[in-house]
């Protein structure tokens, strides 16, 4: 799997940033320029514009975006020194702070720490009559680029603090999009549309799923009954699945003295992303921004055995974050969420076949909820940055049982310096869903710092001390955040096991009530969340039931009442064949059963 920073795509989306700069200045000549990488399917710049941009400057800036690309302009590199690199950007105040982030503090231009190895060496990337700070990569020449394969005006220009310091100005967030043809651009633009449509903000309230309260706060969602069916349901088949494969519950507190943090790393390691401590009776406790340390507690309450391990402890374990107002994006980015935590206690000798299990238990997930698409990153440390706990010797074993596990079952994976966790290598599963977008879902991270600052211990064969080796693990991650992608992948029509309603009797008329509710009665009574639509002509109901997504929509009338039949209709308008009660349960129960995607027997 390439890596996206290494792709043609990246290269000109890079570059297209370039040009659309030089548009802008043409069009604002006063503006101040910030930065602008390339992100997911596209790229921005961020600007301090002297007015507000209109839709009529974007499309003149689109416009001379497209003369730019058919100039055939070379991109051109060149060191410089510092001196030159002020002289150079001497009106330009955000690029000055950049050079002294670059020269002073090791900073790249986008704020991450840089190799010091040599020295700094600064970079410009030149094209027409525009240069930029820059290291690039580029293209060689705009002709590179495809003049009717991008835009500009395909979406909201929205605001951006600077640095992303809510203290910092306000910026103006241009954004672009950009590919190799005009076909690919149509179709990325269509999944946009589609996207919109599918958003889960939209599409969960419409079901009823979850609500947001400003009395509540922001960032914690309130889950109504529906959504909650849907959540339920998710636990228990994890939580089922689990003690299948030798998992014990636990529960554990939401607070703990902030001495258990201070232990594991987590304060002051990651303190900007959690609230401040509270001060209870003279001790300072903390809401919990991880579950692991009270499981590395509870492990640690007992002692053990070799003959003890593998102990692994599971939980749907509340965290809470800090994340600015800004950055709140309804179930995807929310303060308060649950994970389907669990932590692994191994001997040196298991950890492998371990790790192996967990793997076939995040495939086993994915496939229950027919999400096939995905590849795998192992994400290990960046040898240059300070953030990571534990010796070398010990990250390099732990990456090296990543990487063998995923050779053994045959990942797709790539391995990405930066990525791990502050006291582990781990392995992510990158899911595509249905509009090609990718999400971050199933994690596991193997820890041997853990367990060496918490001294934990079991008893060996050898009647001695030794120190097991821990893995965390969690398939959907955040249940918040996984039910918010599950909603937009399937658009709200989850698989029957999983939708919140999974019938609707729609009795044609009043004659027929008391058969309806009858029917009902004995559709619950074989387990499966029934709903009889009253109100309304039968029209109605139908279309009610459909934009709720319900999968069966079982339509009652007096011939059905005579016969002994239901007549059957899916979501997507599909009519069965009349069938007894007793054919349409059974073959509703194989469905639901057997989890499958198709509502009819395959």
């Amino acid at each position: 799997m390439e890596r996206y920073q290494d792709s043609e795509l990246y290269r000109m989306r890079h570059s297209m940033a370039h040009v659309m700069v030089q548009a802008v200045l043409e069009q604002f000549p006063g503006a101040k320029i910030a930065i602008g990488p390339p992100i997911e399917d596209g790229f921005y710049y961020d600007f301090d514009l002297p007015r507000p941009i209109e839709e009529k400057d974007l499309k003149k800036i689109e416009k001379r975006m497209k003369e730019i690309i058919q100039g055939e302009h070379a991109f051109v590199c060149r060191e410089v020194s510092e001196e030159e690199a002020r002289a150079l950007f001497a009106d330009q105040p955000y690029k000055l702070e950049l050079i002294d982030g670059l020269v002073k503090g090791k900073l790249d231009e986008y704020g991450n720490k840089i190799k010091d190895d040599d020295g700094v060496v600064l970079t410009t990337y030149r094209q027409d009559s525009f240069e930029d700070l820059c290291r690039g990569p580029h293209v060689d020449n705009t002709r590179q680029l495809n003049p009717e394969a991008f835009s500009i005006t395909f979406k909201e220009v929205a605001g951006a603090y600077w640095r992303g310091d809510e203290n910092n100005p306000m910026l103006t967030r241009i954004y672009g999009t950009a590919w190799k043809s005009s076909e690919d651009l149509e179709d990325y633009l269509h999944r946009l549309e589609e996207a919109k449509q599918r958003d889960h903000r939209k599409v969960g309230v419409e079901l009823g799923l979850f609500a947001f309260s400003q009395k509540v706060g922001k960032g914690l969602p309130l889950w109504k009954p529906r959504g909650a069916i849907v959540r339920n349901t998710l636990e228990r088949f994890l939580q089922e699945e689990q003690i299948r494969r030798g998992y014990e519950p636990v529960i554990t507190p939401h607070i703990a003295r902030i001495e258990l943090y201070e232990t594991s790393g987590h304060y002051p390691y990651y303190s900007d992303s959690q609230y401040d401590p509270i001060d209870v009776d003279g001790e300072l406790f903390m809401l919990r921004p991880m579950n692991c340390p009270h499981h590395v507690e509870v492990y640690k309450a007992d002692p053990h055995s070799y003959r003890d391990l593998p102990i692994r402890l599971m939980e749907f374990g509340t965290v809470y974050r800090y994340e600015q107002s800004g950055e709140l994006a309804g179930l995807t980015r929310v303060r308060g969420f649950t994970v389907d935590d669990a932590h692994i206690f191994v001997t040196p000798d298991q950890l492998l076949d371990e790790f192996l299990a967990v793997v076939d238990l995040i495939q086993f997930v994915f496939n229950a909820l027919g999400m096939h698409d995905f590849d795998a990153r192992v994400g290990i440390r960046d040898p240059e940055s300070d953030k990571y706990i534990g010796e070398d010797d010990v990250w390099q074993r732990a990456t090296d049982a990543i990487i063998q596990a995923c050779e053994i079952r045959g990942l797709n994976y790539t391995v990405e310096e930066g990525e791990a966790a502050f006291y582990g290598p781990k392995l992510d599963f990158i899911f595509r869903d249905v509009l090609k977008r990718e999400w971050q879902l199933g994690t596991v991270q193997v820890d041997y710092s853990l367990p060496e600052r918490f001294e934990l211990e079991y008893i060996g064969a050898d009647n001695k001390a030794h120190r097991p080796i821990m893995i965390h693990r969690a398939p959907f991650g955040s249940l918040e955040r996984f039910i918010g992608i599950l909603t937009e992948h399937f658009y709200g029509a989850f698989p029957l096991w999983l939708a919140p309603v999974q019938m609707a009797v729609l009795p044609v008329s009043k004659k027929v009530e008391d058969e309806a509710n009858a029917l009902a009665s004995q559709l619950k009574a074989a387990g499966f969340r029934t709903e009889v639509f009253h109100r309304g002509q039968l029209g109605k109901k139908i279309a009610e039931a459909r934009s709720q997504k319900i999968p069966y929509l079982v339509v009652l009338g007096p011939r059905d009442v005579e016969a002994g039949t239901v007549s059957v209709r899916l979501r997507d308008d599909t009519e069965l064949d009349p069938m007894s009660v007793e054919d349409f349960i059974r073959m509703a129960q194989q469905v639901r059963d057997n989890r499958q995607m198709d509502l009819v027997v395959s």
